[in-house]
């Protein structure tokens, strides 16, 4: 039927591609056609063949009507189960925006932040955005929604233009003049205009009361958590609390591009009731780059600390062309670990690779613990089942000896971190075998280092205080307007 035909077709492009043909023709100085880049799994089939000079977008067509369709269904089902669970609508929601959903998803994700602030997107003929148009509270049914945004460096330094219709509709709607009940993003400007004695109606304190997308200073990427969590560089959440701000506290929007924005930042954090994430393909998840934990785990534990409450953690799932679903980070942690770390099939593809199969488990278990300091949503039974699975399956622990000792080394050390600061309670049999096997692993990396000069790293991790490390206090750390 219609199915088997654009099957045929899809087909037919993937052997057409030229990839090979093309590099050379490249290193020649020649000429390689152009051709649309995007993900197959999202009816992108214009992409085939490959081989192509491939371009992305163009990002004032962002988000596209298709993609506005698919981000008010993510704002609803979150706000209706968000409302469903806890008997009221978020005040704020913080989101991590990364540029794939620009470039992946026709910028669901931002329409989805549009769809709740209550403003409407409005486009040319050609698809081009034209402005967006504020929905009145009566047909908008509930109210406006505040928004926390930690955009990604890319998204910064790629895609202004929709840096600025998002910050364009969150000053539209702070100036509404409509009861602070139905206008959170008002409310919360307000209240930040009296906390920092400032007065509304002088524009540049308005200005900074509306600041609401935040990222690293110019220039610089990353969020600091990660490196934080990786060093062992951290007691307390409220250390990590403390990276996440220092790092992240740039504002950006319509003439401000990585103002320190420190009170704007901590102050909107303090009003966070819920967090939001999503995927829109199996291609790449929450465990497949540290950014995911650093950045989104490390807004959610900023959120924590500053609001003093339990931040509402959820996820969307966008993956099938036209559905939203909306579940909770937990659960799509468990999906992925289950589906893809503990999954045997998968951990069979990453022995066929040897050392760097390893060395990729190695660094998803990385992240797995990366998600428990930062987030603490991930299951205990997962890290059961990692110790299970790679420490005490001698099939596999045979594989991590013969292949890379240091990657085994390495998981186990971050059992044994995520036990001792209390992020996990081993099951019974866990508990007995965990450090024994890690002391038979020691034991592996002594024989392997042999006559080889410098020492070994090994042992228990090394807990370091944000105080103790020189140059903080005079570092990122401080001086943060």
């Amino acid at each position: 039927g219609e199915i088997e035909a654009e099957l045929r077709v899809l087909a037919e492009k993937i052997e057409a591609s030229e990839e090979m043909e093309a590099l050379t023709r490249a290193f020649e100085g020649g000429f390689v056609d152009p051709g649309p880049s995007g993900l197959i799994s999202r009816g992108r089939g214009d992409v085939l063949p490959t081989g192509r000079n491939f371009y992305s977008l163009d990002p004032q067509k962002v988000p596209t009507e298709a993609g506005a369709v698919v981000g008010r269904l993510l704002a609803d089902t979150l706000l209706a189960t968000h409302l469903r669970e806890n008997g009221s609508y978020p005040e704020n929601v913080a989101f991590y925006w990364q540029c794939t959903d620009i470039m992946w998803a026709d910028g669901e994700g931002l329409a989805q932040m549009l769809h709740l602030l209550g403003v409407r997107v409005r486009w040319q003929g050609n698809g081009r955005v034209a402005g967006f148009d504020v929905v009145p509270l009566a047909e908008l049914g509930r109210p406006r929604i505040d928004v926390t945004v930690r955009a990604s460096g890319l998204t910064r330094d790629n895609f202004p233009q929709t840096i600025d219709l998002l910050d364009d509709a969150v000053q539209t709607v702070a100036a509404l003049d409509e009861p602070l009940d139905l206008n959170f993003v008002r409310k919360h400007s307000l209240e930040r205009i009296a906390e920092f004695e400032g007065d509304a109606a002088d524009p540049s304190a308005w200005r900074e009361a509306n600041y609401r997308i935040f990222s690293a200073m110019p220039g610089s990427y990353g969020s600091g958590v990660n490196l934080a969590v990786y060093a062992s560089a951290w007691e307390t959440e409220e250390d990590l609390a403390e990276v996440f701000v220092a790092w992240n506290s740039y504002a950006y929007g319509k003439g401000v591009n990585g103002k320190a924005a420190r009170k704007s930042l901590t102050a909107s954090l303090r009003t966070v009731d819920a967090s939001f994430g999503k995927t829109m393909s199996d291609t790449y998840d929450l465990f497949g780059c540290p950014c995911h934990f650093g950045t989104h785990g490390g807004l959610i534990n900023a959120a924590r600390v500053l609001s003093g409450k339990e931040v509402r953690d959820y996820y969307g799932d966008t993956r099938e062309q036209g559905e939203a679903r909306v579940r909770s980070l937990a659960d799509e942690i468990r999906r992925v670990a289950r589906g893809k770390i503990l999954n045997p099939i998968w951990i069979e593809s990453m022995k066929d690779h040897g050392y760097k199969g390893a060395g990729d488990i190695m660094k998803r278990v990385g992240y797995v613990y990366g998600w428990q300091a930062t987030s603490r949503q991930v299951d205990g039974a997962i890290f059961d089942d990692i110790a299970r699975t790679f420490m005490m399956d001698a099939e596999n622990r045979a594989f991590f000896e013969q292949s890379n000792p240091w990657a085994l080394e390495e998981i186990s050390r971050r059992l044994i971190e995520a036990e001792g600061r209390g992020l996990w309670q081993p099951a019974p049999d866990v508990a007995t075998e965990l450090k024994s096997l890690y002391v038979e692993i020691e034991g592996w990396l002594e024989e392997k280092m042999g006559d080889m000069e410098g020492e070994f790293q090994g042992g228990a991790i090394d807990v370091k205080r944000l105080a103790e490390i020189p140059g903080w206090q005079n570092g990122l750390g401080r001086g943060v307007a």
